[in-house]
Formats: C-alpha cells, structure tokens, sequence
C-alpha cells in the first residue's frame, strides 16, 4: 500500500510541472484574445524570461532567434492587411539576422504596427521596436543602442584599435576583425535608416541610425522614455493594464529565497489615509 501511495507521489510531482505550464499557457490565449477583440488587432508576444521547464526546474534563458523570426514571419503572414497588429515586446536582444528579419515584416505590414515595452526591449529588441509606427512604454522601461558585437568585442571599440596603434603593431586576426566590425556597423546603420526614413524627416532619421548604431554608448545602456522623446522617437508612457496582467502569465524561476518581495496587491491613496 505504501509503495503504491509512493509511486502515485512520484507520478503526480512529474505531472504537476507540466499541468501548470498548461494552465499558465491558457490563461495568456484568453488574455491576448480579451486583447485582440479590445483592439481589433492581432496580438503577439514577443518574451525572453527565464522559465522553469520539465520536472527538474532548470532555468533557461532565451534570445531573440531564427525559430522566432520563423514563428513572428508566420503570424504576420496570416495577418489580413487591414488588421493592425500589436506585440509585447520584451527581450535582451540576440540574433541580428532574426532581428532584422522580425524588424523587416513588421515595417511592411500595411496596417498600423504597436509596440508595447513593460521592462525592456535591448539590441536587437529595439531595432524591432523602430519598425513599429508606435512605441508604448512604460515611464521606467528602457530600449537600448543596437550597435553590432563582433564576438565579445564591440565592432565600434574593435575598429578604434585602428585609431590608437600603428598597423605593424596590430595582429592580423585584428585587422580581419576590424574589417568584419566596420561592414558590420554599416549594414546595421543602413538596416535603422530604412526603419526610420519613412517614419522622420531624412536627416532626422540619418542621425538617428548613426546615434544607435556606431558605439556613441555601451551595448547595455538604458535608453529611457525622456531620452527617446528628445531624440524624435513617438514614445508613449501608458501601457495598458492587461500587458502587465500578461507579464504576470510568464514568471521567473522561483527561488527558495526570492531577493524581491512585496505584498503583490496595489495600494491606493485612501489607504493611505487611514494608516
């Protein structure tokens, strides 16, 4: 009897992972369909997390890649021209040719094209979120530059090396890399000035992609809601309350000592007042 109490445990602690996975996924369908009829759009998300998978609860975290752009190519594919399309956006970046090719889609769509960014959207999400003809972020969310790496190294301080030492000083292997950085840099200059030529004036859009694309700043650094309004870009600080109702459907890992925590209910000001 124990043995079998035993090995009904073990079934039901193998099952319950992906019983939950299931009910996380459905309750996103029916908050992007709430969404969809809301807006008559197509809603598609767009989120790089760590998840917990399978029963051993490994985090994995994801980039922006080719299976991606594939699954984002198709949805925009079954999209009727006429039909605006709006995506949650939220990712470090990764893979420029996915990247490009998302960007790419998304800025031939016919029909107004949405981007909404809760956290952040860095690298290759913010050239994806420059083919949108609207960025909604909220007041703390960042983008970020979307100048190219070259291996661990970024092409625009691999090329600098060029600037600072004699040729006779310099390897091979770093000229080669500067030569690879240099095209890199230009293709995605030229990749964001597609983007914006139709969306800002010429000029405008032509410093833009030089701004973002040639190492004025780190490839982490946060590019805030300000800083874009003051660089041109059609930023918008209210996000709609069933984005971040989404982002609750795609938890972190949970760790057995969290190093955030809070009372996860929101407070209003007459609560306030009778404290």
């Amino acid at each position: 009897m124990f043995f079998n109490l035993l090995v009904l445990f073990f079934i039901f602690s193998s099952l319950l992972p992906m019983i939950k996975q299931r009910n996380l996924e459905l309750k996103r369908i029916n908050l992007m369909r709430q969404f969809e009829k809301k807006r008559g759009s197509r809603f598609i998300s767009l989120i790089h997390r760590q998840e917990a998978l399978s029963i051993f609860g490994f985090p994995i975290s994801k980039y922006i890649n080719i299976e991606d752009s594939e699954q984002l190519l198709r949805a925009v594919r079954l999209t009727p021209p006429d039909m605006p399309i709006d995506i949650l956006l939220h990712t470090p970046g990764g893979l420029v040719l996915a990247a490009e090719q998302i960007a790419n889609a998304l800025s031939r769509h016919p029909a107004k094209v949405t981007v909404f960014v809760p956290h952040y959207a860095m690298s290759g999400g913010t050239l994806i979120a420059l083919a949108s003809d609207e960025i909604v972020m909220d007041e703390n969310a960042v983008l970020g530059p979307v100048d190219p790496q070259i291996g661990n190294f970024p092409a625009a301080s691999i090329l600098k090396v060029l600037k600072v030492k004699d040729k006779k000083d310099i390897e091979d292997e770093t000229i080669i890399l500067a030569d690879v950085a240099e095209k890199a840099i230009n293709q995605v200059e030229q990749s964001v000035f597609n983007l914006l030529k139709n969306k800002l004036p010429e000029d405008k859009a032509k410093d833009l992609s030089l701004m973002l694309s040639r190492g004025q700043w780190t490839h982490d650094y946060p590019l805030t809601c300000e800083q874009l309004k003051e660089m041109g870009f059609p930023i918008c600080a209210t996000l709609p309350k069933e984005i971040y109702d989404l982002m609750d459907y795609y938890p972190q890992p949970v760790q057995k000592r969290p190093t955030i925590q809070y009372i996860p209910v929101p407070y209003y000001e007459n609560e306030k007042k009778q404290q």
